[in-house]
């Protein structure tokens, strides 16, 4: 285990997993420009550590993954430096979700506002049943600027995610889960052995699978059906060159688990 930390985001590896979380407790972890930097930065790190197979971004507390944006950092802004706020923000989340090792979301409370845009940024989601939902930021008289009006519809559907963003309203972790806002739904106090078993799981699979899975289903979604094949079928080629593919299919054949190298 080895730890590092930054002024708004603790760091630490825990066998194959990096840890990120936003360590801003008083302030129920709402983002900053600072800690979005950190947030992007620490992600940054484990993807460049070879030790490292899965990313896990959670919150300090039990109150909150993140209660959203910082309200008086963003009060200080005019339209110009909001627009520049907002790409600067949609740009971070984009290099999370494109991360090339999985990423996972451990939701252990209120993830309202930029809190529910950075999870939907991960790429699976694990709840707390005291988790909160929600895109409230039509009650300040905004709308969702890290990339929620068009992720939110991705996952939960256009409907769902209008009234999500129009009427404002916070929904419990019940109600995510069946929407498909998030992937699995545990008790509190079981939320941290659930993601680290989770973490175990991918960190068991083949990195490169991982990464070529990863990109098929995010760049491919962003093209046409047609185009998406093809992608799909140029990853699934690629596949065959590795010796991470060789080793699953003789320990299929011979009946045993197979031992990723990341080859």
């Amino acid at each position: 285990m080895s730890s590092a930390n930054f002024e708004n985001v603790l760091y630490e590896t825990r066998g194959l997993g990096a840890w990120i979380t936003v360590n801003r407790p008083a302030k129920l972890n709402a983002l900053n420009r600072r800690t979005v930097e950190e947030i992007a930065a620490a992600a940054e790190r484990a993807i460049e550590d070879d030790a490292v197979r899965v990313l896990v971004l959670t919150g300090a507390g039990d109150k909150a993954f993140v209660a959203g944006a910082d309200i008086g950092e963003m009060s200080e802004l005019n339209a110009v430096r909001a627009q520049l706020f907002s790409q600067f923000l949609q740009t971070s989340l984009d290099r999370l979700e494109r991360s090339r090792k999985p990423v996972i979301a451990a939701i252990n409370g209120f993830a309202l506002g930029g809190g529910c845009e950075l999870a939907m940024a991960c790429h699976l989601r694990l709840a707390s049943t005291s988790a909160r939902f929600g895109q409230p930021e039509v009650n300040l008289g905004l709308i969702p600027g890290a990339g929620g009006t068009q992720r939110l519809q991705r996952l939960v559907g256009r409907g769902r995610a209008l009234q999500l963003i129009l009427d404002g309203e916070m929904i419990d972790a019940a109600r995510a889960y069946e929407i498909g806002l998030v992937n699995q739904v545990v008790a509190p106090e079981e939320l941290h052995d659930a993601v680290t078993g989770y973490v175990d799981v991918l960190a068991g699979k083949s990195p490169i699978a991982l990464t070529r899975a990863l990109d098929a289903v995010i760049s491919g979604g962003e093209i046409s059906q047609t185009e998406a094949m093809r992608l799909e079928a140029g990853l699934f080629g690629l596949c065959f060159a590795t010796e991470d593919m060789k080793e699953g299919t003789r320990a299929f054949l011979e009946k045993r688990k197979a031992s990723f190298s990341g080859r």
